[in-house]
C-alpha cells in the first residue's frame, strides 16, 4: 500500500547530487521500510515556532506538525528539558516528586471517573499498553476499529491500524467498521449509524467465537478523513459497546491537548467520560513521553498480577517536558488561540472553495482541518489527484502541509498550537496560489 503523500525513489529529477546521494546513504543504512515526504523531500536543519529551514536556508511554514504542538524548539519546554537532564534523569522505581506532580495535573484535566495514568515513551506504546489492560480486565480479545485508522505500530496495534495497508495480518478478533462520513449520510443520522455498523461488527466477532473487548477510536477520526462533527455523535456507539460488556477507548493522541480549540480533549466534545484514554505525540512537543489514563477498577487486577514498568517512560526528563507543555498551553492560552486561528482559516478556506467553484469540503475543528476534494476532481490535474498537487505546490512555495484518508484526496492541515492570524494569511494566500497553479496545469 503506498503511503499518502509519499516521495517515490524514482522520482530523482527535482533533487541535486547532495540529496540525492544522501537519500541513497539513507535507504541503504535504514533499509526499505522507512519513507520520506513530497515529491522532493525535505532536508530540514532548523526549526523555531510555526517555522522550519532547510539546509539551504529557505524557511517552511510548517503547517501539518502536531508533535511540536507548542512551536518548534519553544524555549521553555527547552529549559525544561535541559534543566532536568543537567539535574537527574531516571526510571520510576525511585521516588520522584516529578512524574506524580505530572500525573495529577494531567487527570485534572480529565473526568473524575479517571483515576490513574500510567507513563509510555509513544502513543503506539500506550495503544498497546490500553489494550492489555482492556483485555485482562474484560477477559475477551474483539477490538473494534474504524476502516482507515492507524493506531501504532507495536504488533498489536499494528492489526488495529488499517492504515498500514492489508499486508498487516488482522485476524479473527479484529473487525473494522466504516468511519463517519458525510458525503452519505446526514449529519443528524452519523450517531445511529456508527453504532449499527458496530452492532453488526460485534455481532461478526460473535459469529467466530470473539467476545468484544474494547472499541478503539481517534476521537477526530483523522487518519479517516477528519470528522469531528457533530459534536456528541460517538455517545450511541459507546453506550452500545459498554452495554455489550465492552469499554471505550478514546485515542487522543491526535485530538488531545487544545487541538479542537473547544476542548482540551477531543471525546469532550462528544459529552463522553472514557473508560480509558490514550496520549502520545503532543505531550512532550518532540521529547518521547505518553500516556494511558484509566478509570481504576480496570488496572486493579493487571497492576497486582502483571505490575508495570517502563525504563523510560515518564522518567523525571519526560514529566518536566510534559509539564513544560501544559504550562505554556496555559501561560499562552493556547486552547483559545487554536479555536480562533481556526476558525479564521477554516473561514479562509472556504472562501477559497466558493471561489474555485469545486465540489470540496472543508471540515474541522480548532487546529486541525481538512478540505475534502470529491472522487470526481482526484484526476485532474496533469500532476496526479488534485490533492497531491496542492500539497506539492505548497511544499515548493514554503508551506508544509499533508494528505489523508484512504484516497489521499483530503487535504490535511495541523498546524503548531502558537500559530497566528498573520502567519494563518500566509497558509491561505499559499493555497489560493496553488489552486490557481492546478487550474493551469489541467489536461486540455
Amino acid at each position: 500500500m503506498t503511503m499518502v503523500n509519499a516521495y517515490e525513489p524514482n522520482q530523482t529529477a527535482h533533487l541535486d547530487s547532495e540529496e540525492a546521494a544522501l537519500i541513497a546513504r539513507r535507504s541503504k543504512a535504514l533499509g526499505p521500510a522507512y519513507r520520506l515526504f513530497y515529491e522532493q523531500p525535505l532536508h530540514l536543519v532548523r526549526g523555531e515556532g510555526v517555522w522550519l529551514w532547510d539546509k539551504g536556508g529557505k524557511a517552511y511554514l510548517d503547517c501539518y506538525n502536531n508533535v511540536a504542538s507548542v512551536g518548534h524548539c519553544h524555549p521553555k519546554v527547552v529549559e525544561a528539558i535541559s534543566g532536568q537532564l543537567g539535574i537527574l534523569n531516571t526510571h520510576t522505581r525511585y521516588l520522584h516528586d516529578g512524574v506524580v506532580t505530572y500525573a495529577e495535573r494531567l487527570m485534572a484535566t480529565m473526568p473524575d471517573g479517571l483515576g490513574h495514568v500510567m507513563f509510555t515513551c509513544t502513543g503506539s506504546e500506550a495503544n498497546d499498553l490500553a489494550l492489555r489492560i482492556a483485555r485482562s480486565h474484560t477477559r475477551r480479545q474483539g477490538v473494534i476499529v474504524t476502516s482507515n485508522a492507524y493506531h501504532g505500530l507495536t504488533e498489536s496495534v499494528a492489526e488495529l491500524s488499517p492504515s498500514l495497508g492489508d499486508f498487516v495480518d488482522r485476524g479473527p478478533r479484529v473487525q473494522l467498521i466504516p468511519a463517519p462520513g458525510p458525503h452519505n449520510v446526514p449529519p443528524q443520522e452519523q450517531g445511529q449509524r456508527l453504532a449499527a455498523d458496530l452492532a453488526q461488527a460485534i455481532a461478526i466477532l460473535r459469529k467466530n467465537g470473539v467476545e468484544p473487548a474494547a472499541f478503539l477510536v481517534d476521537t477526530v477520526f483523522s487518519s479517516d478523513g477528519l470528522y469531528p462533527d457533530p459534536a456528541g455523535f460517538l455517545k450511541p456507539a459507546v453506550d452500545l459497546i459498554r452495554a455489550e460488556g465492552g469499554i471505550f477507548i478514546a485515542d487522543e493522541v491526535q485530538a488531545g491537548f487544545a487541538r479542537t480549540g473547544d476542548r482540551f480533549w477531543g471525546f469532550q466534545r462528544h459529552g463522553l467520560s472514557p473508560d480509558i484514554v490514550t496520549m502520545g505525540k503532543p505531550m512532550g512537543n518532540g521529547f518521547p513521553v505518553a500516556g494511558v489514563a484509566m478509570r481504576p477498577e480496570l488496572v486493579g487486577e493487571f497492576g497486582t498480577k502483571a505490575r508495570y514498568f517502563n525504563t523510560f517512560g515518564g522518567n523525571p526528563v519526560a514529566a518536566s517536558a510534559g509539564m513544560a507543555v501544559m504550562d505554556v498551553i496555559e501561560d499562552e492560552a493556547l486552547q483559545a488561540n487554536s479555536l480562533e486561528i481556526g476558525s479564521f482559516l477554516k473561514g479562509g478556506l472556504n472562501e477559497i472553495i466558493a471561489g474555485e467553484g469545486i465540489d470540496a469540503e472543508v471540515r474541522g475543528t480548532g487546529l486541525f482541518l481538512a478540505v475534502d476534494f470529491n472522487e470526481e476532481h482526484e484526476e485532474n490535474t496533469l500532476a496526479g489527484t488534485l490533492a497531491s498537487f496542492i500539497v506539492n505546490h505548497l511544499r515548493q512555495n514554503g508551506v508544509l502541509i499533508s494528505a489523508t484518508g484512504p484516497r489521499g484526496n483530503i487535504l490535511k492541515i495541523r498546524p503548531p498550537l502558537v500559530m497566528q492570524k498573520s502567519e494563518a494569511q500566509l497558509l491561505l494566500n499559499a493555497m489560493e496560489d496553488a489552486f490557481a497553479a492546478s487550474r493551469q496545469a489541467k489536461p486540455t
